[in-house]
């Protein structure tokens, strides 16, 4: 592991961590635990030695006068904080089959994270991994079984996972909030959240045994988008050191329209709508509305999209002109998306395309551009059609703006980049349906948000699912690049096939997360560099 010198960290953080060590230090495995706010009791270690600190606050509740402002300080507590269970998750509503919970229910007292440690003293400098949960920003939380931390803090590293505001309550923005906040800016307070668990990390982690100078940033979906947010945001700077994104970027407007990213004025307009809707004359008027209306009015309008704004505080440009000037954090980035995003939702079910079908779909929704589509993505047949149909599908939704990303980093950036593929047929559980039918595996394929069962060796979180003994080698290898890239900004290390950077010389390798995991040069490069050139990706 690169060391970095000691005098780079703020003297604060020097003093934040010398306390919380020697309060570790001191007490029995399993015991309390000082951090900045108080004393927190976790559950106890489980037969690994790895301890979870469940539903610690990290900021005071966003709630009456703090709603839709920047997170506030928590406030201090006396005695010792059971930290137990999980936080409430951020309001939402159930818009995802495939999200279950542990939690009590959504609230906007939402503003809490969750720590598992395998360290048996604060005198350990384990590499910390933050991660974001994906949503759409609609969605989520951090206590979803296929997201518990434990088997992957097994791996060596502390593991943190955080709620942070969604939809309205978190991105909305509105010229009134512009007027009132210090900064003028509006939006964006999901992120603003985010930003402040890597505070609370940097000033706090070393109590887990955790390395405040060597925290590593992942996500999935929206929770890409939001590394990527934060890798150019100027207030994120320096609060972490490598960068792991599945299924997702910030750098592009996608075809998901929940899930890009918006000008202020677009954000503002949408706002001002929402507010006229509620019949709020002010902020005042809206702040004062119950959280359970808002949420209502939210999701009775498709109209209705809250998402990351370029606010000029947390993103002070578009993201994909800060990656072009090579102004974004240049750490080391390792990203990739599933094989079949979307694929089974086109593809599968009653309207299964044909030759005839897609060429017609094609040409009636992108125009000018079918002949030269349809040669990128042919329909010979009925068979190529299906193929075609979910390999545009997948690029338009996810894969051609993860591929962007890496390609402006590779442009601007120093640091070493990974990239992957997802592919394996993922099983699911008995009797699911998709477009009115059963799925099977062979239709489902490496669909989105299957790798995070991955991730976390989550597999018990699926209990039902046939799961087979080459998921669980797949997830073994998974988390041993992952863990490896937090250690040092690269994947590799015993046990585990080479994984080339992701560069021009060799072809711009990918690795095959698969069984057998495999290596081979970028395939489908042209169709991403027409999606580029084209400007369709954004239509």
């Amino acid at each position: 592991m690169p060391q970095f010198p000691r005098r780079n960290i703020p003297r604060v953080v020097q003093l934040a961590c010398g306390l919380a060590m020697s309060a570790l230090a001191a007490s029995p495995a399993g015991a309390q635990i000082k951090i900045e706010s108080g004393l927190v009791a976790g559950l106890p270690a489980d037969p690994t030695g790895v301890r979870a600190f469940l539903g610690i606050p990290y900021a005071a509740p966003p709630t009456g006068d703090r709603r839709w402002k920047a997170p506030q300080p928590v406030v201090s507590w006396a005695g010792v904080k059971q930290t137990v269970k999980f936080g409430p998750r951020a309001m939402q509503a159930p818009i995802y089959d495939d999200m279950i919970f542990r939690d009590e229910g959504s609230s906007e007292d939402c503003l809490y994270l969750n720590v598992w440690t395998p360290a048996p003293t604060a005198e350990s400098t384990l590499p910390v991994m933050v991660w974001i949960h994906g949503g759409g920003y609609r969605a989520g939380a951090a206590s979803e079984p296929r997201q518990d931390g434990s088997r992957l803090a097994r791996k060596g590293v502390v593991v943190v996972s955080l709620n942070y505001r969604l939809g309205v309550f978190g991105f909305l923005a509105h010229p009134g909030l512009a007027t009132e906040a210090e900064t003028k800016a509006t939006g964006n307070y999901g992120l603003l959240d985010q930003i402040a668990v890597l505070r609370w990390v940097r000033q706090n982690i070393a109590a887990f045994g955790g390395d405040p100078r060597n925290v590593t940033i992942f996500g999935e979906s929206a929770g890409s988008m939001s590394v990527g947010a934060l890798m150019v945001s100027p207030l994120a700077r320096g609060l972490f050191h490598r960068a792991i994104g599945q299924s997702g970027a910030a750098v592009r407007a996608d075809a998901y329209p929940t899930a890009r990213h918006f000008s202020r004025p677009q954000a503002e307009e949408t706002g001002a709508k929402f507010a006229a809707a509620a019949g709020a004359r002010s902020i005042a008027d809206l702040r004062a509305m119950p959280a359970a209306d808002l949420l209502l009015l939210q999701e009775k309008d498709p109209a209705y999209h809250f998402g990351v704004v370029v606010d000029g505080a947390v993103l002070t440009e578009d993201p994909n002109a800060t990656f072009a000037a090579g102004r974004q954090s240049d750490v080391p980035l390792l990203a990739g998306w599933t094989a079949d995003e979307v694929r089974v939702y086109h593809t599968f079910g009653k309207n299964r395309p044909t030759a005839e079908s897609f060429r017609a779909t094609v040409r009636d929704k992108h125009g000018a551009f079918a002949d030269a589509l349809l040669k990128l993505y042919p329909a010979a047949t009925d068979q190529e059609a299906v193929r075609s149909a979910g390999d545009l599908a997948d690029d338009l939704f996810l894969g051609f703006n993860t591929w962007k990303w890496l390609q402006l980093q590779a442009a601007t950036g120093r640091a070493p980049i990974y990239r992957y593929s997802f592919d394996p047929a993922v099983p699911i559980e008995p009797g699911r349906l998709i477009n009115g039918a059963i799925a099977t595996a062979v239709d489902t394929g490496a669909t989105h948000a299957s790798d995070i069962v991955y991730t976390f060796s989550a597999f018990d979180s699926a209990p039902q699912a046939p799961w087979r003994p080459a998921d669980r080698q797949l997830s073994e290898a998974m988390m041993t690049y992952w863990t490896n890239f937090a250690r040092t900004g690269n994947p590799n290390g015993p046990g585990v096939p080479e994984w080339p950077r992701y560069e021009s010389v060799g072809g711009f390798r990918v690795m095959h997360l698969a069984t057998p995991l495999a290596v081979t040069p970028e395939a489908n490069r042209n169709r991403y560099e027409f999606l580029d050139q084209s400007g369709l990706e954004g239509r």
